[in-house]
């Protein structure tokens, strides 16, 4: 915030564009540093930084927006500056009044909850609520994988086939589960059409493994697929493979698809495979539009 106020100190009145542009040759950002996004992928981590700061700012009376989309440092704000502080952070503002009433009104009012206090922290409100959702998804993630290793072959094999017609392959799930099990080929557990038409087909194998997957694995997989005259599979596992595995199914002519415990675990949430939801949260915005007066 401190760096925020000092690109404010000529008086004159900036964008939030243009205070982005600034700030970031201020901490000598890269061009990745500046795209960086949150775990939800829906905004940028600097950009959602640089709007709270803004926010903080305005609350504790040090900077103003005299119209829309601009702001500029306010008298207030110019004797902070004079006073040489080191840093300006949540602690710092609340000795001013206002930030003190924003941040009260920020806490519920049910006197069985705990207060939601204003991070202390550098991350901003945004950033640990997706931090904390990452968290939670982790610890379903391997609480899903765990549950899976616990389950038959075939179970897992039904499984891995459901995820794919939630995503979209396969058609009806009785139609994409008949041939399961049904090929006769030990390098092939299913197969599954790779569109609601049946253009063309995929070959699944889907492993429950403790150890990661080597080469040998995938090329024995390869193999029956070309017994198969067929040109792309799907290899699904409950661990993970080695560099090598992963190298050769980049460089064959061959499509296959390699995906490890992790990419399953996440693909099942967000599909909702063996998960349902336990409770929704909605972050909303003011809706600047509808404050435009004609």
């Amino acid at each position: 915030m401190l760096p925020f106020l000092q690109y404010l100190s000529d008086g004159a009145e900036h964008s939030l564009r243009d205070a982005e542009e600034s700030l970031g040759e201020y901490f000598k950002l890269s061009p990745a540093e500046r795209a960086e996004l949150l775990p939800s992928g829906q905004q940028g981590v600097f950009k959602n930084r640089i709007g709270w700061a803004r926010t903080y700012l305005k609350k504790a009376a040090l900077l103003e927006s005299p119209k829309r989309a601009v702001f500029k440092i306010t008298e207030r704000g110019a004797k902070v500056l004079a006073s040489n502080p080191t840093k300006i952070d949540v602690k710092y503002l609340e000795q001013f009044p206002e930030f003190i009433e924003f941040r009260d009104a920020s806490k519920p009012e049910i006197s069985t909850a705990a207060a939601v206090e204003i991070p202390q922290t550098k991350t901003t409100p945004e950033e640990a609520i997706e931090l904390a959702h990452q968290g939670l998804r982790e610890q379903l993630a391997a609480e899903l994988l765990s549950r899976i290793l616990g389950c038959s072959p075939t179970f897992f094999e039904q499984l891995v086939v459901e995820l794919l017609v939630k995503m979209g392959y396969g058609g009806s799930r009785r139609d994409a589960g008949e041939r399961i099990g049904q090929t006769g080929d030990g390098g092939i557990d299913g197969i599954i059409k790779e569109d609601r038409l049946g253009l063309d087909t995929i070959f699944i194998q889907a492993k429950r493994w403790q150890g990661s997957v080597g080469r040998p694995e995938i090329q024995k997989f390869v193999g029956a697929l070309q017994g198969q005259r067929a040109k792309k599979g799907v290899f699904i596992t409950t661990s993970s493979y080695t560099a090598d595995a992963a190298d050769y199914a980049t460089r064959i002519d061959t499509k296959v698809v390699l995906i490890d415990g992790k990419q399953l675990a996440g693909l099942m949430i967000d599909f909702d495979v063996g998960v349902s939801p336990a409770a929704t949260y909605v972050v909303k915005r003011i809706d600047s539009d509808y404050f435009e007066e004609s």
